[in-house]
């Protein structure tokens, strides 16, 4: 199981947003690439990006910040507002690792199933849940689509990733909703990281029990804790290890 720290960039800064909502936005850092120094310090392998810009105007922004982050040596998985093949391809060429593709695999199979011929396992798709319902344009509108009707579809079309955040749990430090991840991770043969409310130590404790009943929890992304120091990245590390 892996640790993914979370780097959201709204302004060129490093921030964390409470539920989402862009009107309870906390500013970490200035520059991103700072806390990204800091996780690679720490060891982590992989950093979870989100261009909150581009995913409330769904238009890529940020790039600078993205490839300085990339340039620490960690492995970057990008979402936010990444809605063309155009825009994937630009954001494999500054140096992301796994692109989320979020808003657009509610509107078509067909632009998933292109981007999975031609890019691979590059491709992951972001599942953002909102009372079962699949949110999008960055957690604005909420559809009718069943999060796990879509995490089906997604996978059916070869997707090999999917990354399921529980809306209501985001950035509050209130522990994970574990009964949705099991019931995801339950539905889909893909591997699923998990994100929203890690406060604690225990919370990964828990996922890492979980992980040893279902192969598919491919790891945890951990933000507002790491911020707020509830949480060490190294600890978390090792006990992902552990486990």
């Amino acid at each position: 199981m892996k640790i993914y720290p979370a780097i959201d960039i709204l302004g060129g800064r490093c921030v964390r947003l409470h539920r989402g909502e862009k009107d309870q936005v906390t500013v970490y850092y200035e520059d991103p690439a700072e806390p990204a120094e800091l996780w690679c310090q720490a060891g982590a392998e992989w950093v979870h990006v989100v261009d909150l810009d581009g995913a409330f105007e769904g238009v890529p922004a940020n790039r600078d910040a993205i490839r300085q982050i990339a340039s620490t040596g960690l492995k970057v998985e990008l979402g936010g507002g990444i809605r063309t093949r155009d825009a994937v391809r630009e954001a494999i060429e500054i140096g992301v690792s796994r692109v989320v593709i979020g808003t657009r695999a509610c509107e078509g199979d067909g632009f998933v199933r292109d981007l999975v011929r031609d890019f691979g396992d590059r491709i992951a798709v972001g599942i953002d849940a909102r009372n079962g319902k699949v949110a999008v344009n960055g957690w604005v509108n909420t559809t009718e689509i069943g999060a796990l009707d879509l995490a089906r579809r997604m996978s059916d079309l070869g997707i090999g990733t999917l990354i399921y955040t529980d809306i209501a749990t985001d950035g509050t430090l209130t522990g994970p909703n574990f009964a949705a991840q099991e019931e995801l991770l339950a539905a889909v043969p893909a591997n699923v990281i998990a994100s929203g409310g890690v406060a604690r130590r225990e919370d990964i404790e828990s996922f890492a029990e979980i992980a040893r009943r279902f192969a598919n929890l491919d790891g945890v992304i951990v933000g507002k804790a790491l911020y707020d120091e509830k949480v060490n990245l190294k600890d978390l590390l090792d006990l992902a290890e552990q486990g």
